[in-house]
């Protein structure tokens, strides 16, 4: 078997099937004698998985060999299997999981080209498996490998449908991996997260837990592909509560590559807050554009005010401060609100041209109305918020349909 999906046509797909399966020598070439040893007895045994490990990557090349021998280490005795969901990353990490494969039926990859973000990697894994069981770790040996057994005795032998690796018992285990103001940051999202959502777990920020697939398969049309709190978003989107149990961990340092945490990811978990709590009417882009769309507000009542206080008409300061609004619009959607389809390079540039002449029918409209009003009640702050909403909305649509549909 090929052991990993690239998203490639079927002929394509079954060339590589073709190569991998040949038993020709030069398939098998020295730069595999360094990936983990391989027993032969899980070569031989057909047995299907009981369960699978969901490992999401992105540039994480040099981690991806310690840990498929610290798995083979730590899971004798269970059928196992680890799928690891890639988004493509610059460092070649499919690459590394290509080649053991080739040695390990037990490895599986799946490279995703164009879609990003940890909670999107982890669920298409997830639904990828036939294994009863799934665990979620992550790829930068913080999590500690050798709680699998312990958690699959539990989820196997108890009534648990899913067990949670926490960061936070009681006693609290110190957090090696953590600098103080990452500690303090995890802390109050897990408070806010325990205050404001129906979570009984010491922590439901944690990126390592084992969960029944049926679980993860009647959540999955609720749960975002955004974001990376992905336990957070199973245990509010789940038709019922499941059955919670804990085990303990102590979180290590990071040894290789670097942490992806930022200020995007916080933005994210707020996102995924707001959503649970309205019942996911407000959704974390839809949210995030109103962000974006606030700034732009924001720049095009600056721009309005400048120029009526140079003296421009009203119609010609409205232009462009509306179109100011649209090139701040457009860039940091591009950044933030729409980043898992950044539009680059030369993409960036006609991006650009589309949505400015797809903003162009909302400018013309904001202008008009917003001019009938001011010349009947000349408030030009009023008037401009009107010229602004009626130009968002146009845009909101605009965006998500045209300039960054999905591809």
């Amino acid at each position: 078997m090929s052991g990993f999906n690239d998203d490639m046509c079927p002929a394509l797909s079954e060339q590589w099937s073709r190569r991998i399966n040949s038993s020709q020598p030069e398939t098998m070439h020295a730069p595999f004698s360094q990936d983990p040893p391989v027993r032969k007895d899980a070569q031989e045994d057909a047995s299907p998985p009981a369960l699978s490990i969901i490992i999401p990557t992105f540039n994480e090349v040099d981690n991806i060999r310690p840990l498929v021998g610290r798995l083979h280490e730590t899971l004798v005795g269970i059928e196992w299997e680890v799928i690891f969901v890639d988004d493509d990353s610059a460092d070649h990490t499919i690459d590394i999981i290509r080649r053991i494969s080739l040695q390990d039926r037990r490895v599986r990859g799946i490279r995703r080209v164009n879609r990003r973000g940890l909670a999107g990697a982890c669920l298409e894994g997830i639904l990828s498996s036939s294994a009863p069981i799934v665990a979620v770790m992550d790829a930068d040996l913080q999590h500690d490998e050798t709680c699998l057994p312990k958690m699959f005795r539990m989820i196997s032998t108890t009534s648990a449908d899913l067990v949670v690796a926490t960061r936070y018992s009681e006693p609290p285990q110190h957090v090696d991996g953590f600098t103080r103001l990452r500690q303090a940051g995890s802390i109050l999202a897990t408070g806010i997260a325990q205050r404001l959502l129906p979570t009984p777990t010491s922590d439901p920020m944690s990126g390592f837990f084992m969960v029944k697939r049926g679980i993860v398969e009647a959540a999955a049309p609720r749960l975002s592909l955004h974001g990376f709190k992905i336990l957070l978003d199973i245990l509010t989107s789940s038709p019922c509560p499941p059955t919670i149990a804990e085990v303990d961990y102590d979180f290590r340092p990071r040894l290789h590559g670097e942490s992806k945490l930022d200020a995007m990811i916080v933005m994210e978990y707020l996102g995924l807050i707001v959503a649970k709590l309205t019942g996911d009417l407000i959704t974390p882009r839809f949210l995030m554009f109103c962000v974006v769309g606030s700034i732009g507000l924001a720049v095009h009542l600056t721009v309005l005010r400048l120029l009526l206080l140079d003296e421009l008409s009203f119609p010609v300061a409205q232009t462009f401060a509306m179109m100011s609004a649209v090139l701040s619009n457009y860039t940091l959607n591009n950044a933030l609100t729409y980043r898992d389809r950044r539009r680059r390079g030369w993409r960036y540039l006609t991006g650009l041209a589309v949505f400015s002449l797809l903003c162009s029918f909302g400018v013309f409209a904001g202008v008009g109305l917003s001019t009938l009003i001011y010349d009947q009640e000349p408030y030009w702050w009023l008037d401009g918020i009107g010229g602004a909403v009626i130009g968002a909305v146009w845009n909101y649509v605009t965006s998500s349909a045209i300039t960054w549909r999905a591809r």
